[in-house]
């Protein structure tokens, strides 16, 4: 027999199929799945297990997985501006960048970067140390662009008022924090104190 039908994709507004309201779509990214197998293969490979009555029983079976490239790449997706990716804090891959500026020529800018990076790190943190003899600018948009969540900037000019600055990468603007205190400081910022 021939059938006919006439069929079109759902759009916003669409009544729902239970008849109680409308249909809402919105974009979703496929992060796991599960496949119900169920007795096809097990019952194939004499796969089975005894029942509460004695009887020999294929197993159920189920296939399970989760894509981990595909969490990254939404993580991304969701959390990204157009300087590049902002990470979430719990999958960033450093919870702290130091971007020493001038750090090869001043060795007073070496010795601050080197003691707040060994602070950060004994107090549990992930620390990237940016040590690279590059220029400010190009130090600042690869962490950008690198997206991990605190930026520390440590220069001389600061120095020389016993401050660094610091910057979430959400944030507009960068603040002064006094260096004598700066790891309790930066540490309670990264942890959302």
């Amino acid at each position: 027999p021939v059938k006919v039908a006439d069929f079109r994709n759902v759009v916003t507004g669409d009544p729902s199929p239970d008849g109680k309201g409308t249909l809402e779509l919105c974009r979703g990214i496929e992060v796991g799945h599960i496949f119900q197998l169920r007795t096809k293969y097990s019952a194939a490979l004499k796969c089975n297990y005894l029942d509460e009555k004695g009887a020999q029983t294929p197993m159920e079976m189920g296939c399970y997985g989760i894509g981990i490239t595909r969490i990254v790449a939404a993580a991304i997706e969701q959390n990204h501006d157009e300087r590049g990716i902002v990470w979430p804090q719990p999958i960033a891959p450093f919870d702290v960048a130091i971007v020493p500026i001038g750090i090869c020529k001043s060795p007073a800018v070496r010795e601050a970067a080197e003691k707040l990076h060994g602070e950060l790190t004994a107090m549990g943190l992930d620390v990237l140390l940016d040590d690279r003899d590059e220029r400010p600018g190009v130090m600042f948009a690869d962490m950008e662009l690198t997206g991990i969540p605190h930026r520390v900037v440590i220069g001389d000019r600061g120095l020389k008022q016993n401050q660094l600055e610091y910057q979430g990468r959400r944030d507009k603007a960068a603040q002064p924090v006094a260096l004598d205190n700066a790891a309790e400081e930066i540490k309670k910022r990264v942890c959302g104190g």
